[in-house]
């Protein structure tokens, strides 16, 4: 885990890279730095103590500085590979690893990583830069160009001072910079090209091919001797992550937010005690969230649509506790809705429509929930992984088609199949909820709603692009047509003045409504005691 800055160029500015470095600090407690002639890198990294979290590397002649963010997962399968080659490793982390291969085997090393990482290496000499950024895009990765110096950096905020436009390395890309020029990226790998391509129809061979893809993922995501957290709503996708990591790592915690009368609490409190599983629940009774919490949201997920913020308002206090509680690695079931199902709109169109809807919601997972995760999660010290995301799965998926997927009305119908013995029916038979929602903090949230972009455009993050309206949202309004969407949002990208009344005024009467109930409830349960 961790997260970086640098300036790379002749005319480096250091106020502007202090600026730069604070700005990525909440990524890691330990900061490494590393400096040379028109170069000033700095890295964020965890102090786990077990493990050795080194996120920046630099030759010894001084000529190459190499700087991660996040986790190779078959660096040990790679670090025999090298060894055997004859490169000899220092230690075998993933940084360690990175450097080799790409002193190996060059430009094609990205695409031989299995892992959620965005890293820069930096030749000190010439200024030559080469970045490179998971298939999914689990990590983020940003440049911009000012004062003739590139600047690097994993999150948007670091790269705000620079006062220009801020560019996005895209996921699954790598790119080169030479001395004085901007990146030019071009993809490595496309996960929608798999060479087996051949539809699995019979359900007994769907059913294995899944499960054995998401059991690896999750069995590679938890090879750590430290404590790992599970990110529950009690939904069937957490559960079947944190029922598998229990397997490996029976001393997991679950971390549950929500309302205390929640569905997300009810059902996680069941599961967790059914499973013998520790809890954390962290309880947030909607009349405390403040336009406080709201501007906090916005400022570290750097979310660029409503509902995001909205989750990620949920998303803070939910990693914050996971901080204070000594974990610093989590498993989330992200990803699962996009692959298997999850949404109405996949059975509501023709196999050619759902096929480009199922890419397009891939593909921009990096700019909508991983975002939100990796900002809310990594921006307090927390890494998130995301088992449902491992380009394996993601083929898998690919090969299951949608009569499997989604069978009389039930969403994800392959997954609750393949997992009906590991799971009790109270979660195979829940239906989906969409998180802020199920939390029972969706409508509080919702007050502050005409205000996000105001709190958007104030942190600098337009330099990026426009806070937009939800795609989901406006997908639906145009038939789940994706072209027609796509015009939609570029036309008008946020609502207007008249959207944004009508949208407080009916959250102005849910509270008013959901208080009302609050106040009925708290007055008989008065009257049961004094009784």
């Amino acid at each position: 885990m961790g997260g970086f800055a640098a300036i790379i160029g002749p005319n480096a500015d250091r106020a502007r890279f202090d600026l730069m470095r604070q700005s990525v600090a909440g990524r890691g407690e330990v900061e490494e730095t590393a400096e040379a002639a028109g170069v000033l890198v700095s890295t964020r990294t965890s102090d786990r103590g077990q493990e050795d979290t080194t996120s920046t590397w630099q030759s010894r002649d001084g000529e190459w500085i190499v700087c991660l963010d996040g986790t190779v997962y078959n660096g040990a399968e790679l670090a025999v590979e090298l060894r055997e080659e004859g490169h000899p490793l220092r230690c075998g982390n993933s940084l360690d690893v990175l450097v080799a291969a790409v002193l190996r085997w060059g430009e094609t090393a990205v695409a031989r990583l299995r892992g959620d990482f965005a890293f820069a290496v930096i030749e000190v000499g010439t200024g030559r830069t080469y970045l490179g950024r998971d298939p999914v895009g689990v990590r983020s990765l940003y440049w911009a160009w000012a004062d003739g110096c590139l600047h690097v950096g994993s999150e948007v905020k670091a790269l705000v001072p620079t006062g220009t436009s801020i560019h996005e390395v895209p996921p699954g890309n790598h790119a080169w910079a030479a001395p004085g020029s901007t990146p030019e990226a071009k993809p490595y790998v496309d996960l929608f090209r798999s060479v087996d391509t051949t539809p699995v129809t019979d359900t007994h061979r769907a059913c294995t091919l899944v499960r054995a893809a998401l059991e690896e993922s999750v069995l590679a995501r938890c090879r750590t001797q430290v404590p790992v957290g599970v990110v529950l709503s009690g939904g069937l996708d957490s559960s079947l992550v944190l029922a598998l990591l229990r397997r490996s790592h029976p001393d997991c915690v679950a971390f549950t937010i929500g309302s205390p009368d929640s569905e997300d609490v009810r059902y996680a409190r069941r599961l967790t005690a059914d499973l013998g599983v520790r809890h954390e629940v962290i309880d947030v009774p909607p009349e405390r969230i403040s336009r406080h919490d709201v501007r906090r949201a916005i400022r570290m997920s750097e979310c660029t649509e409503y509902g995001d913020v909205i989750n990620a308002v949920v998303s803070v206090p939910l990693f914050a506790r996971m901080r204070e509680a000594g974990v610093d690695i989590a498993l989330a079931g992200d990803g699962s809705d996009e692959l298997f199902g999850g949404y109405a709109m996949y059975d509501q169109v023709p196999p050619e429509a759902a096929r480009r809807l199922f890419e397009h919601k891939i593909r921009n997972l990096s700019r909508t929930e991983l975002q939100r995760v990796d900002r809310t999660g990594m921006g307090q010290g927390v890494e998130v992984r995301m088992p449902f995301l491992d380009p394996t799965l993601i083929r898998a998926a690919m090969r299951v088609p949608m009569e499997l997927k989604v069978r009389d009305g039930r969403e994800k119908w392959i997954l609750r199949h393949a997992f009906a013995d590991l799971l009790p029916d109270y979660v195979l038979n829940r239906p989906k909820n969409p998180m802020s929602h199920s939390s029972g903090l969706h409508e509080r949230a919702r007050l502050h709603k005409p205000w996000f972009a105001r709190h958007y455009r104030k942190a600098g993050y337009e330099a990026l692009g426009p806070l937009r309206r939800d795609f989901s949202v406006v997908l639906g309004q145009e038939g789940h047509d994706l072209d027609r969407a796509l015009a939609a949002i570029s036309a008008r990208p946020d609502h207007t003045a008249a959207e944004h009344g009508r949208d407080l005024l009916g959250a102005v009467r849910w509270n008013a409504v959901s208080a009302a109930r609050a106040a009925r409830r708290g007055a008989r349960a008065r009257t049961s005691r004094s009784g």
